[in-house]
């Protein structure tokens, strides 16, 4: 009798426990808004009141989605990514670049964005850029902001040397260079040759006409287009028109040579004027900004940062909304204005270049970035997505520096990089 009676008040104190337990869920606070987490790269915490501003109204016009935003070090963002996405932990929307993005595109990695971007949102971005964001014809990025180089211009030197304005391609800058270093001693500008600092050079044989590789990634520059770009840059060297330690400096080396007043010009970014009057407002003070120097292709470098959205998503139509919030028109404006960058929303392009006409007295850096958005329209990721781009870049660099240096003829030096990277790669 006395077992039974436990084992009733042990059922009782069951069900209250059960009834109670459901009044407190009864009482609990509706259940949270899902959370999309989204990383970027490097961009805390100098913008952090613009993402609490453009996340705000993200959350107020949706409300059954909430964001998290996680700001990754840009040298971490590569490693991060592939482990979460390694750990099936990845966020929903990434801020990566094409050419990293693109290696674990073809992986499957990102979704697919066609068959959501039914409104024809691929229409409001520039077409080139759009273009760096799709493989085997499929678009897995939203093109978000942009940055790409103009000629920054020491006045006093030109005139000092009778050239009456930069050059803009690659031919009338080797008549400068000769002309600057006969009229004042001092060199027209600097290009390293260091593989590990810079793709510039890389960069200009595309603009001469060259095409690096082909559509089974080997070597398509043992052409006479690749080997006239090899020759180039051998004659400036060998005619003591470009510094000796451009095959030993980094482009730092260039920066320090400008604003030292020793070279005449620098190719930066816009915003890199601010940079300048800091350093050296001597130079800042006879500086002034004109477009990229391109060969006979007319083409221009920019540098892109985009958007994905990895396949693995809990929510996928919020994560593809949000991207394209982020970089619509009204955002993306924003961004650039209070990043000095570039959009690369057509209709932002446009607001952009009609905010810096406005007005008479423009800044150098004002004329600089109007120039940068002019430029656009010519501007595109010149070097294609490549695994392994380091190895092509040290083949090409280091058997151009033997060329430079009289080691091999410039045919044998076009060859050699050739067979290196076809047997590497």
């Amino acid at each position: 009798m006395f077992e039974i009676a436990k084992l009733r008040r042990f059922v009782m104190c069951g069900l209250l426990g059960l009834i109670l337990t459901g009044v407190v869920s009864c009482l609990k606070s509706p259940t949270q808004a899902p959370q999309l987490e989204f990383w970027t790269m490097e961009l805390q915490p100098k913008f952090n009141d613009y993402f609490k501003d453009a996340i705000g109204k993200f959350e107020a016009a949706n409300p059954s989605i909430k964001v998290h935003w996680v700001d990754i070090p840009w040298g971490a963002m590569q490693g991060k990514i592939q482990a979460a996405m390694g750990a099936k932990t990845a966020p929903d929307v990434v801020n990566l670049n094409p050419d990293f993005a693109i290696q674990l595109a073809a992986r499957n990695a990102w979704l697919n964005l066609d068959p959501v971007l039914t409104k024809g949102e691929n229409k409001e971005y520039l077409p080139s850029i759009w273009q760096a964001g799709t493989l085997d014809g499929k678009a897995f990025s939203l093109p978000w902001y942009l940055t790409t180089n103009v000629t920054i211009y020491n006045q006093e030197l030109f005139t000092k040397a009778g050239v009456p304005k930069p050059p803009t391609t690659y031919q009338e800058l080797a008549q400068v260079a000769k002309q600057i270093k006969e009229k004042t001693g001092k060199y027209a500008f600097f290009t390293t040759f260091v593989p590990e600092d810079s793709n510039d050079v890389l960069e200009s044989m595309i603009q001469m006409g060259a095409q690096l590789t082909d559509k089974q990634g080997k070597a398509a520059f043992n052409t006479p287009a690749g080997k006239a770009a090899f020759q180039y840059w051998v004659d400036l060297y060998k005619q003591g028109l470009l510094p000796k330690e451009a095959l030993t400096q980094g482009h730092k080396q260039g920066i320090q040579l400008y604003q030292a007043g020793e070279t005449a010009m620098l190719s930066a970014g816009a915003p890199f004027i601010n940079s300048i009057a800091q350093n050296a407002p001597q130079i800042a003070k006879v500086s002034a900004v004109a477009p990229q120097i391109t060969g006979q292709t007319g083409k221009k470098g920019v540098a892109v940062m985009n958007l994905v959205v990895p396949r693995t998503t809990k929510m996928p139509d919020a994560a593809v909304k949000f991207a394209l919030f982020i970089t619509n028109a009204t955002n993306q404006l924003a961004f650039a204005q209070a990043s000095d960058t570039l959009p690369s929303n057509i209709k932002a392009v446009a607001d952009y270049k009609t905010k810096l006409e406005s007005g008479d007295d423009k800044s150098a850096l004002d004329r600089g970035k109007l120039i940068s958005a002019e430029q656009l329209s010519q501007s595109e990721i010149l070097i294609p997505p490549l695994k392994n781009l380091d190895v092509l870049k040290k083949a090409i660099y280091e058997n151009l520096q033997a060329a430079m240096s009289g080691e091999k003829t410039v045919e044998q030096a076009v060859t050699d990089a050739a067979t290196t990277w076809d047997a590497g790669k």
